[in-house]
């Protein structure tokens, strides 16, 4: 359940944010409090995230998150392979488009499209 797209976006935002509550990230995230609850519990084991409690705050619900050495290596890790696969989706994209406006342009379709 600890996919990559979700391990990068929590380690992401909390090392942005990492005073933002389970309900806070969920809703940023655009996933289930339970998944942000999971994802949290299973980067806490792998060794990349630490909760801390403010046990003396007037909030008792106050945590932070902080990324460990561990998850900030490996947030930049997979910075780097997520933006390997953003280049090669973008140029294989880019190919195509470039394809289209040639057929387009071979049978005049660019022409009738303007008018």
């Amino acid at each position: 359940m600890l996919d990559e797209t979700t391990h990068y976006s929590l380690l992401k935002t909390l090392e942005e944010n990492p005073g933002l509550s389970q309900r806070e990230l969920a809703k940023k995230l655009g996933v289930s409090l339970g998944k942000v609850n999971y994802c949290l519990n299973k980067l806490v084991e792998k060794g990349s995230l630490k909760i801390n409690n403010f046990r003396n705050s007037s909030n008792k619900l106050a945590y932070a998150y902080l990324l460990t050495p561990q998850g900030i290596e490996s947030r930049a890790r997979m910075t780097v392979e997520f933006l390997k696969v953003k280049v090669h989706e973008y140029e294989c994209l880019r190919a195509e488009i470039e394809e289209l406006q040639r057929e387009a342009e071979q049978k005049g379709l660019l022409e009738k499209l303007h008018d």
